[in-house]
């Protein structure tokens, strides 16, 4: 995870607990984050390839979370 949670159910916790500003400023990270690694991979310094596809999923949980937020119209 990008985090520091063991697991996929710790993150989603973590998720749901977390306010929506928390939510958008952990989105902010990541996406950075995910920035960062795709560069290193294009220069050849990634160590770990696996770490994208992680990044790309907790996006995707985060939005998830922030989409099931909203009220339904």
């Amino acid at each position: 995870m990008p985090d520091e949670s063991a697991t996929t159910r710790e993150f989603l916790n973590k998720l749901r607990e977390a306010t929506d500003h928390e939510l958008w400023e952990r989105l902010t990270d990541v996406t950075e984050r995910l920035f960062r690694l795709r560069v290193r991979m294009a220069s050849s310094q990634l160590d770990d390839p696996s770490r994208i596809r992680k990044y790309r999923k907790a996006i995707a949980r985060i939005k998830t979370e922030l989409r099931r937020r909203e009220p339904a119209v």
